[in-house]
């Protein structure tokens, strides 16, 4: 895995999640399409837990600890159980900002990481460091297109009587 490639996506996704989550209101921010789905909201509060508890550390116990066990996550359970959807939307993004931050200050601090450095993952198979490095960033690109998609639903409930269809097909 290329750590400068993974630095400046993780800088610049920050960038674009805190752009979709700074241009909805706090009522859009809560909105959900559905009931299952998550809000704008959610994915920032998901966003900043997958940041201090997920991601950040497993990259280090991989490259640091791989004898210890995986530390424990919830991602789904979270959601409901830490009540993302009733969080003040600017504090939020800005505590998801402060640690990713903290996470770029941390990678770049890392000196001749061993990227193939492996164990074996409670889900099955064996990940390295730099698996974990690659979908740490493809974590924040699935989360970029979710984003982008509650926007554009959003959008489809604000717009009637006038029709998004001259745009094209979502």
């Amino acid at each position: 895995m290329n750590l400068q490639l993974a630095l400046t996506r993780l800088t610049a996704n920050a960038e674009a999640i805190a752009a979709f989550a700074r241009s909805a209101s706090e009522t859009q921010a809560r909105w959900r399409p559905a009931p299952e789905a998550w809000s704008i909201l959610e994915v920032i509060g998901h966003l900043y837990d997958e940041e201090r508890e997920d991601f950040r550390q497993r990259v280090d116990c991989l490259l640091h600890r791989p004898e210890a066990d995986w530390p424990p996550i919830d991602p789904q359970g979270w959601v409901t159980a830490r009540g993302y959807n009733q969080r003040d939307p600017r504090a939020a993004l800005e505590a998801f900002l402060a640690e990713r931050q903290q996470s770029l200050g941390w990678l770049s601090s890392l000196s001749h990481p061993n990227w193939a450095s492996a164990k074996a993952h409670p889900a099955g198979g064996r990940v390295t460091a730099g698996d974990m490095l690659a979908a740490w960033v493809a974590h924040d690109h699935l989360h970029l297109r979710q984003l982008n998609e509650l926007h554009w639903q959003y959008l489809a409930t604000q717009a009637p009587p006038f029709s998004l269809e001259y745009a094209g097909g979502w």
